[in-house]
């Protein structure tokens, strides 16, 4: 049975790492006194020991340790082993090289759908997906394979913007560039904006936080789901 908190970010405007989801992960990890935390994304290209210290410091807020993977020989154990799991965002290139470096992705996969508890945030909720193609992250290494867990339905646009109005920006939209993904592929994509995320309890999948999320599927009009309701796709 699956126990998921997939969030669009770590940290929104105003508060420090982890703070606006620490009361839902108090509760999430109950009963957990040390979480496995995968660095892999390596924001701005920090270490993997600095950014397992930074988690640790947003977790020992609720009484939890984190240990970081790469501290463990065997990788596929400590996953198999973990209380409870947290991948971290930064390059999602990079997160998903790593993981099929280390030959987890399967071991990872097994252990969610087994019901470990599982936070990932930006990178870390786009691997969630069937594949990593919405990620807005920098090709800065080829992995093996856009394949990621699978452990929902649709694909994570994470830290999804609206176009702002007034605006005289020329690029692409966020939304521009999820239809040039539907040109091509049939896979559903959540917008998933920064302060929201999604439970995941088994096969159901609900909305949390303060705003709307905005949902794509192939041939049809994009639609706002309101906090709090079920994702079906």
């Amino acid at each position: 049975m699956k126990n998921m908190i997939i969030a669009s970010t770590s940290t929104v405007f105003g508060s420090t790492y982890l703070e606006y989801l620490l009361p839902t992960l108090k509760t999430h990890f109950k009963n957990v006194k040390t979480i496995v935390f995968i660095p892999f994304a390596r924001p701005g290209g920090i270490t993997y020991d600095a950014y397992t210290a930074i988690a640790n410091k947003a977790f020992a807020t609720i009484n939890i340790a984190v240990k970081g993977l790469h501290e463990f020989e065997n990788k596929k154990e400590a996953l198999q082993n973990a209380e409870g799991i947290f991948t971290g965002g930064g390059n999602t290139f990079e997160l998903v090289n790593q993981i099929y470096k280390h030959d987890i992705l399967q071991t990872l996969k097994a252990v969610l759908e087994n019901g470990t508890p599982y936070l990932g945030t930006s990178a870390g909720s786009n691997i969630c997906g069937v594949n990593m193609k919405n990620t807005n992250d920098m090709p800065i290494v080829y992995p093996p394979s856009f394949k990621t867990l699978g452990c929902i339905p649709f694909n994570i646009n994470a830290h999804y913007l609206d176009p702002e109005e007034g605006s005289t920006h020329m690029g692409e939209t966020r939304e521009t560039r999820i239809k040039e993904f539907h040109v091509f592929n049939d896979t559903p994509v959540l917008g998933l904006r920064e302060g929201s995320w999604l439970a995941v309890k088994n096969v159901e999948i609900t909305l949390k936080g303060s705003h709307t999320a905005r949902l794509f599927t192939k041939d049809n009009a994009a639609i706002e789901l309101e906090s709090g309701v079920e994702v079906v796709v």
